[in-house]
């Protein structure tokens, strides 16, 4: 997926193309994360799709829950593990996006024309 040291830095495009690609992989992901969660907040804690929209997304922006308390054991353990896993999406996230931008900026530093 990346070029070796030994080859030269990919052409601008093909490094914009490359950034689209992960971009991509973690709007995916967070798509994903977002129909679990909401669908959990609904079934588990009978929120209103809106209601579980708000809270799922307020948690993977690492802001906390907003909505009401939530009802019985099984919702307050989903919330849980919800928030603990929302928590390392973002970090996840984070490294897929800035993963191409460090390699290329690695590449240029230790790469040598010869």
């Amino acid at each position: 997926m990346y070029e070796r040291a030994h080859h030269p830095p990919v052409p601008f495009p093909v490094f914009l193309r490359r950034l689209g690609n992960h971009f991509a992989i973690v709007a995916a992901l967070l798509a994903v994360s977002l129909a679990v969660g909401m669908f959990g907040f609904h079934r588990l804690a009978g929120y209103s799709w809106i209601d579980a929209f708000l809270d799922t997304a307020m948690l993977l922006g690492g802001m906390g829950p907003m909505g009401p308390d939530l009802p019985d054991y099984p919702a307050k353990l989903f919330a849980g593990f919800y928030a603990l896993y929302a928590g390392l999406l973002v970090l996840v996230a984070a490294g897929v996006l800035f993963a191409p931008v460090v390699h290329r900026i690695m590449h240029h530093l230790h790469w040598r024309e010869e």
